[in-house]
């Protein structure tokens, strides 16, 4: 029996997989993958993005395609403010599911200086307030940020919650953000046995709070890293392994998860079916 799976963050459109795009998606739909999200990160992606989005959507046997746009905190020196607009004007004219990835990143040490962190609390809170016009979930990125996050979250009285994506915080932190409505993003990194942190967290708050994702092209589950020197492409054909990975922390049958995180996905992005 196939399992329904939702890739709930992908970077499916950029040019990694230009190349085999269309044959990836049968492959992902043959394991299971049902759904996916393509999250943006630039303005300079947001067209690309969309015509990802419509691509897959005409093709038959693919994973059914979501819009989540946004600007990542990481690349704030290349935001500008009318991004924001263009943003706005895409959360108007295409049919968005979340707004993301958004947040708080100060794993470089250039972004926690107080003119670059301010910059990322700038955007990040406009986009809140956009997501909140909208009444749209939003998909979180925080490295290293997790009280800021949670802190302007509450400042801003935000509730339509949503998706905590590749969770990298610890088990007080992630109830915190459960308590505001938010599932706990879970990638990859399951599968690395040296993840005691992660499994810990996972453990701890249960199969009812988590969704799974291949934030592909990044984050290969352990299995399917080719080689330690080299990069391996991550693609929404490994969601599988996300599954089995987090299957064997919960110590629960794969079945059965899946269904419990495919309620998941649908409760966190607000979708009915």
């Amino acid at each position: 029996m196939t399992l329904s799976l939702f890739d709930t963050h992908t970077h499916f459109d950029v040019p990694d997989f230009d190349s085999d795009r269309e044959t990836l998606a049968y492959q992902a739909k043959a394991v299971g993958v049902e759904r996916l999200i393509l999250i943006g990160f630039l303005h300079e992606r947001f067209h690309d993005l969309v015509d990802t989005h419509h691509y897959l959507n005409q093709l038959v046997n693919a994973p059914k395609s979501y819009l989540a746009p946004g600007l990542h905190p990481f690349y704030i020196e290349q935001h500008q403010l009318e991004y924001l607009d263009d943003l706005e004007k895409m959360l108007k004219t295409h049919d968005c599911v979340a707004v993301g990835e958004i947040g708080l990143d100060t794993f470089l040490k250039q972004h926690k200086q107080t003119e670059v962190f301010q910059k990322q609390k700038d955007f990040f809170a406009a986009q809140i307030e956009l997501a909140q016009q909208f009444d749209k979930p939003i998909l979180l990125h925080i490295r290293k940020a997790h009280a800021d996050v949670l802190a302007m979250l509450k400042q801003h009285q935000f509730n339509n919650g949503g998706i905590a994506h590749a969770f990298s915080g610890g088990v007080e932190e992630a109830k915190a953000f459960i308590k505001l409505g938010f599932k706990i993003g879970v990638t990859g990194q399951i599968t690395n046995p040296n993840a005691k942190k992660l499994q810990r967290v996972v453990q701890e708050i249960g199969a009812e709070h988590v969704v799974i994702e291949t934030d592909c092209p990044d984050m290969t589950p352990l299995c399917c890293q080719t080689s330690s020197e080299h990069h391996t492409r991550n693609t929404p054909v490994n969601l599988p392994y996300v599954l089995e990975g987090l299957a064997k922390t919960l110590l629960l049958p794969q079945q059965q998860l899946a269904q419990q995180l495919w309620q998941n996905s649908l409760h966190a992005l607000a979708l009915s079916d």
